[in-house]
């Protein structure tokens, strides 16, 4: 799983660093004006400014002896060293819609408010993964926007989905590598993971009876 995010992470930073930069220029993560909440866009570009001067990179550096201003290099370089979660709130900030829905195509996702739920759900994931916490049974309070939902791609069916367990999240991973990587081992994984650990009890992680015959997990 955690490899999964990862690669996720960088797919979409990539994304969103060409998408934005399209439309904004270098230096969008940096413009008041092109966020939706100021509050929360203030705090994140104190947070990307103290990852900047706290960073050791060669680019980084490189940056500083040649400029003096701006304050910060331009965002192939900054967003290099943002931590997932600041790119998450710096994706979901966004007002331009328009380029936010672009990039949520490449996922062959319809809409950006998907996606924008999927990623604040993978920084949590990610953090507990990364913390050792335990994610059997945990109600999560982050949930994939996954009911009524059209995708283009294999999905399942959502009627009997309890959006806050694991079984939802994992969804969402395994749809965004199959868009991703679409040779991804990232389903057989889990297979193979429950297979070795059988006596777990899936319903407590939401997984419906059905959960392998379903299109997304064929």
């Amino acid at each position: 799983m955690f490899s999964a995010i990862q690669s996720i992470e960088v797919s979409l930073r990539s994304k969103v660093i060409h998408h934005v930069a399209l439309s904004h220029g270098p230096f969008w993560f940096a413009d008041s004006n092109l966020y939706a909440n100021r509050t929360m866009f203030s705090d994140n570009l104190n947070t990307i400014k103290r990852e900047v001067q706290h960073s050791k990179e060669d680019f980084i550096q490189e940056y500083f002896r040649k400029y003096r201003s701006p304050d910060v290099p331009p965002v192939w370089n900054t967003l290099e060293i943002t931590s997932f979660g600041t790119l998450s709130k710096l994706f979901c900030n966004l007002s331009d819609n328009h380029v936010k829905k672009q990039i949520a195509r490449q996922y062959n996702l319809p809409q950006h408010q998907v996606l924008e739920s999927w990623v604040k759900c993978f920084v949590i994931l990610r953090n507990c993964l990364a913390h050792h916490a335990r994610i059997w049974n945990r109600r999560f309070p982050q949930m994939p926007q996954i009911t009524y939902v059209r995708l283009r791609g294999a999905w399942i069916n959502c009627s009997r989905v309890r959006p806050n367990k694991l079984y939802a999240q994992l969804c969402s991973l395994a749809y965004l590598q199959d868009s991703i990587y679409p040779d991804n081992d990232f389903k057989n994984q889990i297979k193979n993971l429950l297979n070795e650990y059988s006596r777990i009890n899936l319903h407590n992680m939401g997984f419906s009876i059905d959960w392998e015959r379903q299109p997304l997990w064929r």
